[in-house]
């Protein structure tokens, strides 16, 4: 990495945490219970770091993607909105794929979802979608491939899995709406392995989602 770039996401880093001290308030200002059990300046310092986590999602993991990433990449953002339509068919596609892994002993294969997608991408009728998820952090190679992620905290709750999914296929929808030709890889981002040295297994209690392309 450029000197350049490590000092940008040494100061971006710095910026962060300053800002965080500035403004940091707890939400709550009674805990009797927990006072009691482990005392008033412990259960602050747990507040502030509880709290530094959250923080460290868009103001700190993004950033510093996007710091990396500009070195590689054509095009490098955080927070962009997707093409905002699907046509119809492919809505009733990805309800087909979410039904599918339902099922028992289904496994998702995303390749062959992307497939599925791209089959009936601008079958039917193009149609708006409300609160479709912005992406966290959208990267373009030189050869205009998508790069399209989703960033997670390192253990995200599974029941959420099948949203995750969603959220994964209808991008991939949106932007074949918008250019069925276009590569694109829609994935879940996860800042780091909380299990290391041993291989990061959260993911792999479900089947919902494809541990070879859907999570990095």
């Amino acid at each position: 990495m450029i000197p350049q770039r490590q000092e940008m996401i040494r100061e971006k880093i710095i910026e962060c945490m300053r800002s965080k001290f500035n403004s940091y308030r707890p939400e709550t200002t009674k805990k009797p219970f927990h006072y009691r059990l482990i005392g008033k300046d412990r259960m602050a310092v747990y507040s502030f770091i509880h709290s530094l986590n959250t923080t460290f999602g868009m103001s700190i993991y993004e950033q510093v993607a996007i710091s990396l990433a500009r070195d590689r990449f054509k095009r490098a953002d955080s927070q962009v909105n997707t093409y905002s339509k699907i046509s119809t068919q492919a809505h009733q596609q990805i309800q087909t794929i979410i039904n599918r892994l339902g099922s028992k002993n289904k496994k998702s294969n995303k390749l062959l979802e992307i497939k599925e997608i791209r089959g009936v991408c601008q079958d039917g009728t193009l149609e708006e979608v409300d609160n479709l998820p912005k992406v966290d952090v959208w990267l373009e190679n030189h050869d205009n491939q998508l790069y399209l992620f989703d960033f997670k905290t390192v253990k995200p709750n599974k029941s959420n899995f099948k949203d995750f999914k969603r959220t994964l296929l209808e991008w991939t929808a949106a932007e074949f709406a918008r250019d069925p030709d276009i590569d694109i890889n829609t994935m879940i981002g996860v800042p780091y392995n909380p299990y290391e040295p041993k291989p990061y297994r959260r993911w792999t209690l479900e089947g919902m989602l494809d541990l070879q392309h859907d999570i990095l």
